[in-house]
């Protein structure tokens, strides 16, 4: 009773096609395949970093300084031309 049969298989397909249509499915699955094939490799890039690096007791550590704050000028207000204008 909970296996699928080769006619609901059948009928699930066909209505995956009649809902998104025969021309984006295989766009679809090549996205999805190059995004599994990404995500393997990063998964294994992972695993080979971590199995590369001995476990190492944290360095001693500067302390942060910040960074120099950028000078901001104030504009200047001529007060001569603003009195000579009226």
């Amino acid at each position: 009773m909970g296996a699928m049969s080769p006619w609901h298989w059948a009928i699930v397909a066909l209505v995956v096609v009649i809902l998104f249509g025969s021309k984006k499915l295989p766009d679809a699955a090549r996205g999805l395949g190059r995004s599994l094939r990404i995500f393997k490799s990063e998964v294994k890039e992972m695993q080979n970093d971590g199995a590369s690096e001995p476990v190492q007791a944290p360095a001693a550590q500067l302390p942060a300084t910040p960074a120099p704050q950028p000078v901001v000028q104030q504009p200047t207000v001529q007060a001569d031309s603003e009195t000579k204008a009226s």
